[in-house]
């Protein structure tokens, strides 16, 4: 098992680090396509039969990396900047009211499948499938500098995708929040048993309320991802919003299918 220090944590979640460059520029070498977002090992062609040797396939919980990048290190991680998109969807309790257990199974599975394409698409770290939401988690050594932007476009993408803005209406009503802060990222879990990448602390709790506020084809961004996004906010709805477990009101804007 690698051993995994905070530098090197901070490295490869920041996209410097000088081990993965390296890795990328081998791996690169080798003209196969689709390969891993992270380290370039390829996935298919000739170069396939090499990376399985290597250990390296595609991890299951995001198609676009290679299962050994990340989760071969550690326990631990590092606190970083990143952009988090939780989408939710808006009244579930009343639909599975309204239709048959297997009905509403397959309105789930029918979100969970266009959502995951749209994170996958815009380089998110599919973070969970929760009941009737999906978090993704823009992560600068995965999506780029530009982690905000590619966020909130992807926050649209989903509107779109879920026939938001339609004047025969959505298939299903979903509400989005999104949000920038700072995050503890890594593997949690226990040493030698079960671990996941994911994010934690206030600003992951921060991005879950706003998504909660969030009615039917509205996204809600905070004023930090706005910023970080350099979004046009001239132009859109400006909310104040009283948060749980805030003693000061949120800013935000909000943006809508035809914002997109």
């Amino acid at each position: 098992m690698i051993q995994m220090t905070e530098e090197g944590w901070r490295a490869i979640l920041s996209g410097e680090s000088p081990d993965l460059r390296r890795g990328r520029h081998l791996f690169g070498l080798i003209p196969s396509n689709p390969r891993c977002k992270l380290c370039y090992a390829p996935f298919r062609g000739i170069g396939a039969p090499l990376m399985r040797l290597l250990g390296k396939r595609q991890f299951s919980k995001n198609p676009n990396f290679c299962n050994t990048c990340l989760m071969s290190g550690t326990i631990g991680g590092v606190e970083i900047e990143i952009t988090m998109l939780f989408a939710d969807v808006r009244g579930s309790t009343t639909l599975a009211e309204q239709i048959s257990p297997s009905e509403f199974s397959r309105l789930l599975n029918r979100f969970y499948k266009v959502s995951t394409d749209v994170l996958i698409q815009t380089d998110a770290w599919i973070d969970k499938l929760v009941g009737d939401e999906i978090i993704g988690l823009y992560i600068p050594g995965f999506a780029g500098p530009d982690h905000a932007h590619l966020a909130v476009h992807a926050a649209g993408k989903l509107l779109h995708a879920t026939s938001h803005g339609e004047a025969s209406g959505p298939w299903v009503p979903v509400g989005v929040g999104v949000h920038t802060g700072v995050a503890y990222v890594g593997l949690v879990g226990s040493e030698g048993g079960i671990s996941d990448l994911t994010a934690l602390g206030d600003a992951m709790n921060t991005t879950a309320r706003l998504a909660s506020s969030a009615g039917p084809g509205e996204i809600l961004v905070s004023e930090a991802a706005s910023t970080a996004a350099k979004l046009d906010v001239g132009r859109l709805e400006g909310r104040q919003l009283q948060l749980k477990g805030r003693s000061e009101p949120v800013a935000v804007r909000v943006m809508r299918a035809a914002d997109v």
